[in-house]
């Protein structure tokens, strides 16, 4: 069967893997070879022409040839007649050689003794020979440039084996060869582990190449590139040095590859090539086969025999079907092999993982069926959220979103108009030359990929050209007027081909329509108008519903994201060009580049800028185009998230995302979070899906005060950015002749200025439109914020835009959808979180801040009713437009007929005092530091700074005093500065070991400071080379300052995730609306007594676990046992880590009286 299938990611592009060769030239058929034509091309080599030549020469000796023939039939006599069929000359196939016509009619040789026909006759001969010469060189070459389908095998035996099969007459089965080679496969796996230290040292080494490579295999079979990986992969096998670096998941891919197509001959050649390395195969590479037996339709005693050899290898028959990330088609056509073998087989269901409980103390009553729980359901009906998930699912499926600009919209001028239809003609003259060039891009891509190495090609097949073109011009529409790094530019171009092509193949893969019947059914634990028979979590409820076919995305290379990326940057560099007149756009006009490629230094590093023409930027100004466009992952959701179900799986429906946030290239923390049981992190996606199912909608009258202010110029004071018009300007007047360096110096320090407050300004108000932009496409929205979280386990909002974790602006911008009754107490919450946002009573109590918010309710309604106009007390307030939002709820709650039963949406937030130093001081148990803290119960908000601070605050003696502070603070925490000191050590010790510093959370979540030290990556060619640095990986020696420096505040940051989670799953229980911004924690004014109850219940349960001895306990194990232990170095590690500094006796009950512990 032909191996050679295209499919629709090379559509087309089929030309460009054809060998050099006579046109027509056919290869056998039902190899990897497959139809092969030649390229064409405007220009050829001389060779080439040398080629043409020739045939040419040949056509006109032809030519002539049947002149001569015309000629003796029209002048000559029978005898001349005779005469020329003996000295015909032979046909190109040299049937008829010359010598045997001349020897057999020696009397018609006088017949040729005119001049003319003795010259034909000696051209003919010598033109014959330059032909068959000529088809010998393009047969060579078609076979140099011809895809291998044979393997190469360096093991003697082996090849051997393999060349005495193949010239057998007739041959053995090619299942017969599956068979033999499986039965020596456990010899291979004992060499494997004889040189298991060797093979670690060499995937150390070759790492970066082993992902590169395996990613280039994968990306083959997706874009249906087979042939062309397992051209490579040989290749590659054949040379000894390049074969070291090949691994297991590499032959795999193109088994499973293989095995899809039915193509049993290749897949017994990979087999080939997997014994040759010295690999044995593993449970993935059984499966292939038996696949491929499967569609095949094989006889059983085949798959029988392959079925042994599994179990006799320690396989399990269930594994197949229960450990394997294959699809639907995959496992039935697996199990329909099997079942030909053992016709009454049955494969085991996954257990589901909601049956797999988390043991850990400080969630048993979130986990316990004991005591029913009142989890909170959205406000919106089946229906209609039903109808929020297709809006979500459209969004998503387009990639992008197109929002329109706040910015004022100009006058539709003739000069307006005339610039937008310029832009018009111009992008659909750039996208036609931009398919052209990627096509050509494609071309040389795939030339290098015929040579053996893992090139680009596969990647630029994965989406149309059209696509990439729109995502090119996307990339010009964006770029800032300051220009944009090259690696930055390549990295954000690569990542979204990678997020584009996940959707894609999600379409592809009919996952979208099993997503949406599994989401209508998950609905309905979510809808106010419906009733589930068991109220469970939302992870729970999802994997009830049955286990996920949704396929795992593994992220590509950083060497691949930069280089796709610059690829397509140098292609948008190389055409994209624009009339030097705008005014006249004809062919004839000459053209500039609209981008340029120049040099800057940045924090003493050259790095180099894209940057587009000023010509091009003042096109883009005068034609104001009013439309943004945000990829769909960076706006809000419109329906609630995916519950996160694992490392994998959750937040948006389509596009890819990270449970643990990470610098792009580093794999560690992914490895940390699969190789963790799964209950483990059920505390932590469970506390990320219920942040991310808290609804929110937008402020209404806050925005329309903030886009006036905006368009008026803005306000700074009021964190409103000014418009890159109202930047400071250098002087105009010119510097004299006889200006002195000083003053030259002066001037060029101005203009330095200058430009850097531009790029400051320009900056701020870029990021003020897209959230402003954002917020006025949302505005009568209801939308989602689906959560993630960082190394240590603090949770961030993904759509980073638009989000409450912004500045005093964004926040105020921001209201809980679902509403809630104000009730007995919430007006007075409000009034309180109203004072504390002026930031005027600090220090004083709770009773004393309501008071004074009453003494100044005038203000409080003047503001809510002329922010603009009146007293603008709200202007003076520390956080001043969340003063102004909370001012006009406090408005619209006491002129309500009854507050109490006013249905309030507004957030009210309790901030932690100190919160690294409470932890701190609970941690050793610290009366004294707890008390400054306010752990311990008091009238009024205790000051740790200024417990400490010096009487007289003289500018001179400033930086004395900031040391007197610290010291002070030393001595008063100083069970704190105890910790302080054995975590660092301990860390300091971890890193000279040559291990990164790891660590487990409370909640189970397990974590892995990212320091190491850079190795540097270099991609060398096009128009400028990059060079960056990588220093994420654990194989990189760790950086041992940043790792003892940062354990401690990280250690710390992880503990107060853990509280944070701890609060928002008790919360949920309870019935709660709740989100945070670290540790500053949010619910209505309603229930923000019942949220300071939970959070100092689960600071105290929290520090209630011996904490210390659990991580002492933890790093010995992971450290200090093994063959490691013996080491000198390690027995002094040990003796560290079992020196766990000794705590004090605070009570710990009493945070839970403090009233100022959160406030």
């Amino acid at each position: 069967m032909s191996a050679l299938r295209w499919g629709r990611g090379a559509a087309g592009l089929g030309w460009a893997l054809w060998p050099a060769g006579r046109p027509g030239l056919l290869a056998e058929e039902g190899t990897l070879g497959g139809l092969w034509g030649c390229r064409r091309s405007s220009s050829a080599s001389p060779c080439e022409q040398d080629r043409r030549r020739d045939w040419g020469h040949a056509e006109l000796l032809e030519v002539l040839e049947a002149r001569v023939r015309q000629l003796q039939a029209d002048n000559v006599s029978e005898m001349r007649a005779k005469l020329l069929d003996v000295a015909r000359i032979p046909e190109a196939d040299g049937s008829q050689s010359p010598r045997k016509v001349e020897a057999g009619n020696e009397g018609a040789a006088l017949g040729l003794t005119s001049r003319w026909a003795q010259k034909l006759h000696k051209e003919k001969l010598v033109m014959q020979k330059r032909r068959q010469k000529l088809e010998e060189n393009l047969q060579k070459q078609a076979r140099k440039h011809q895809l291998r389908v044979e393997p190469q095998l360096l093991n003697r035996q082996l090849a051997g084996w393999l060349q005495r099969w193949e010239r057998s007459t007739p041959r053995s089965p090619w299942e017969e060869q599956l068979a033999q080679l499986l039965q020596e496969a456990p010899k291979r796996l004992s060499r494997e582990e004889q040189h298991d230290q060797a093979n670690r040292l060499s995937r150390m080494r070759y790492e970066a190449q082993q992902q590169r490579l395996l990613a280039f295999l994968e990306c083959c079979v997706l874009a249906d590139q087979l042939p062309l990986a397992h051209h490579v992969l040989v290749m590659h096998h054949s040379k000894s040095r390049q074969q070291r670096a090949l691994t297991l998941p590499m032959y795999n891919t193109l088994l499973l590859g293989w095995a899809r197509k039915g193509s049993f001959k290749e897949l017994v050649y990979v087999f080939f090539m997997m014994k040759d390395a010295g690999l044995a195969p593993d449970l993935l590479s059984y499966a292939a086969a038996l696949q491929c037996m499967g569609r095949l339709d094989q006889d059983a005693s085949t798959i029988q025999r392959c079925l042994k050899q599994m179990a006799q290898d320690g396989l399990q028959l269930q594994e197949l079907f229960t450990s394997l990330p294959l699809c639907k088609e995959d496992k039935a056509v697996l199990l329909r092999a099997v079942r030909k073998a053992e016709p009454t087989f049955l494969p085991l269901q996954p257990p589901l993982p909601s049956f797999e409980v988390n043991t850990s103390p400080l969630l048993k009553e979130i986990y316990s069926t004991d005591h029913p729980a009142s989890f909170p359901k959205q406000h919106l009906p089946l229906e209609t959220l039903k109808d929020l998930f297709q809006q979500q699912l459209s969004v998503e499926m387009a990639t992008i979103v197109t929002v329109d600009s706040v910015e004022k919209a100009p006058s539709l001028t003739e000069e307006v108009l005339q610039a937008r239809k310029t832009l018009q003609e111009l992008r659909t003259r750039w996208e036609a030359e931009l398919c052209l060039a990627l096509q050509q891009t494609k071309a040389r891509e795939a030339q290098a990929a015929r040579e053996g190495r893992p090139s680009l090609f596969p990647y630029l097949c994965l989406l149309s050209e059209g696509e990439l073109t729109q995502l090119m011009l996307q990339t010009l529409q964006v770029l800032s007027q300051q220009g944009e790094s090259l690696l930055s530019l390549a990295q954000e171009l690569g990542m979204r081909i990678f997020n584009r092509h996940v959707v894609q193949r999600k379409q592809l893969n009919d996952e979208v329509q099993a997503l949406q019947e599994r989401y209508f059914k998950y609905l309905h634990l979510l809808a106010s108008d419906t009733q589930v028979v068991m109220s469970r979590l939302p992870r729970q409820h999802w994997e009830a519903l049955g286990t996920t076919e949704a396929s795992q995305d593994q992220p590509w290379p950083l060497t691949v994201v930069v280089q796709l990326g610059k690829q397509l940057a140098e292609v948008l560099v190389q055409t994209v060009k624009m009339p030097s007149n705008l005014a006249q756009l004809q062919d004839t006009q000459k053209l500039i580049p609209v981008l340029y490629h120049v040099y800057s230094f940045q924090s003493f590093r050259q790095i180099g800028i894209l940057k587009p023409h000023p010509a091009f930027i003042q096109l883009l100004e005068t034609a104001a185009e009013r439309t943004m466009t945000f990829e769909s992952a960076e706006v809000p959701m419109l329906c609630p998230p995916l519950p996160w179900t694992s490392p994998h799986s959750g937040a948006f429906l389509l596009s890819p995302t990270k449970l643990m946030r990470s610098l792009e290239g580093t794999i560690q923390h992914q490895r940390l979070l699969e190789g963790c049981p799964p209950s483990e992190l059920h505390g932590a996606l469970d506390a990320l899906t219920q942040l991310g199912n808290c609804a929110w909608r937008v402020n209404g009258r806050v925005l329309d005060l903030v886009l006036t202010i905006f368009n008026a110029k803005g306000c700074p004071r009021l964190g409103v950015p000014s418009p890159a018009s109202e930047a400071p300007r250098p002087s105009k007047h010119r510097l004299p002749a006889n200006a002195s360096p000083e003053r030259k110096t002066e001037l060029r320090r101005e203009l330095a200025r200058c430009l850097k407050v531009a790029r400051e300004m320009h900056s701020l108000r870029t990021d003020a439109l897209y959230r402003l932009s954002l917020a006025q496409h949302l505005r009568h929205r209801v939308f989602w914020l689906p959560h993630n979280m960082d190394f240590r386990g603090r949770t961030y909002p993904c759509p980073p835009h638009f989000n409450h974790l912004g500045s005093d602006l964004a926040r105020a911008l921001l209201e809980f959808a679902q509403g809630r009754p104000l009730g007995p107490h919430g007006l007075n919450w409000l009034k309180i979180h109203l004072v504390n946002l002026t930031g005027l009573k600090k220090r004083e109590s709770l009773q004393s801040r309501l008071a004074f918010a009453d003494e100044i309710m005038d203000d409080i309604l003047d503001s809510a009713d002329q922010p603009m106009t009146g007293r603008k007390w709200w202007m003076e307030a520390d956080e001043p437009w969340q003063a102004l939002a909370c001012c006009m709820e406090i408005a619209q709650a006491v002129r309500a007929p009854n507050p109490a039963a006013y249905v309030s949406h507004f957030p009210v937030h309790q901030d932690g005092s100190c919160n690294g130093l409470q932890h701190y001081a609970a941690l050793g148990r610290d009366s004294v530091g707890a008390a400054s803290v306010n752990l311990v119960p008091s009238d009024v908000p205790q000051d740790v700074y200024s417990s400490v601070a010096a009487q007289e605050f003289v500018w001179q003696a400033s930086h004395y005093l900031v040391r007197q502070v610290f010291n002070s603070l030393q001595e008063m925490f100083s069970s704190t500065r105890a910790i302080q000191r054995w975590l660092t050590e301990s860390a300091r010790l971890i890193a000279r070991s040559g291990l990164a510093v790891e660590w487990v959370t409370p909640l189970g979540i397990p974590i892995v400071q990212p320091y190491h030290h850079d190795s540097k990556v270099s991609i060398s060619g096009g128009i400028q080379s990059l060079t960056f640095c990588s220093s994420g990986d654990t194989n990189q020696k760790p950086n041992t300052l940043k790792q003892k420096n940062g354990f401690p505040p990280n250690f710390i940051h992880s503990l107060d995730s853990s509280h944070m989670m701890l609060t928002a799953l008790h919360c949920y229980r309870k019935g709660l609306t709740f989100v945070s911004v670290h540790d500053c924690f949010w619910t209505h004014a309603a229930d923000v007594a019942i949220m300071n109850q939970v959070c100092r219940e689960q600071f105290v349960r929290l520090h209630s676990q011996p904490i210390l001895h659990d991580l002492s306990r933890f790093l010995v194990e992971r450290y200090c046992s093994g063959p490691r232990s013996t080491n000198a170095q390690v027995a002094k590690l040990q003796e560290m880590l079992l020196s766990v500094p000794k705590t004090g006796t605070f009570d710990l009950d009493q945070v839970k009286h403090s009233t100022y512990f959160f406030s």
